[in-house]
């Protein structure tokens, strides 16, 4: 893994998915944080890339109103746009986590974060070198996979961490990586990742 052209795509650990009192939280994604953290610390120390990405509300009703409309019951379509909202504490990152100034920040709407009318992740990733993605968040099987999926098939390499994902049950978090594994990408630890990360120094000593 070169980590000059590398990043780890972190998604939706916002309050609202994570805190206790919020109407939609995985709280065994607060279990993953530790793995994220460090994730995150052994790219940058390698020379690569950290992407929080965080769902915003705001432009939903526009740009996914059958969602809105269908999908979910007014009551918690109300408390989704209010308390994904940027100006209310569910928008947020979750606390514990080790995000840095120097890192990347991606607002998305739909689940997954590649799609151009959901956010701008692929010309940030294009505009910054990266060709290989580490996806890590919550939910395994809804947005992490989604954006996973979609960034295979707009050609970045990307390996989901099973051990940096978390959704409600064991089994949706194992159906959606082996599902992920057959056919879109690879499947990994972050210890195996790390392993495998080549630092961008010596990539370069290498080259000359």
């Amino acid at each position: 893994i070169d980590a000059a052209r590398t990043a780890l795509v972190v998604v939706d650990m916002q309050n609202y998915y994570m805190a206790e009192g919020y109407p939609n939280p995985a709280p065994v994604a607060q279990a993953i944080v530790p793995n994220v953290n460090r994730m995150a610390a052994a790219l940058r120390a390698a020379g690569g890339r950290v992407v929080w990405i965080q769902t915003d509300s705001r432009e939903a009703p526009a740009k996914w109103s059958n969602h809105q409309k269908y999908k979910l019951t007014p009551e918690r379509a109300e408390a989704r746009l209010r308390l994904l909202s940027d100006s209310n504490d569910g928008f947020k990152l979750y606390p514990s986590l080790e995000a840095k100034p120097e890192d990347l920040y991606v607002r998305k709407i739909m689940f997954s974060a590649m799609l151009p009318y959901s956010g701008d992740l692929d010309r940030v990733l294009r505009q910054h070198g990266v060709e290989i993605l580490l996806i890590a968040g919550t939910k395994t099987n809804v947005c992490c996979e989604s954006t996973a999926r979609d960034a295979s098939m707009m050609n970045y390499r990307v390996a989901m961490l099973s051990d940096a994902n978390a959704t409600s049950t064991d089994e949706e978090h194992a159906a959606a990586l082996n599902g992920f594994q057959v056919s879109f990408g690879d499947v990994m630890t972050v210890g195996e990742a790390i392993t495998r990360l080549v630092p961008a120094a010596k990539r370069s000593a290498a080259a000359s």
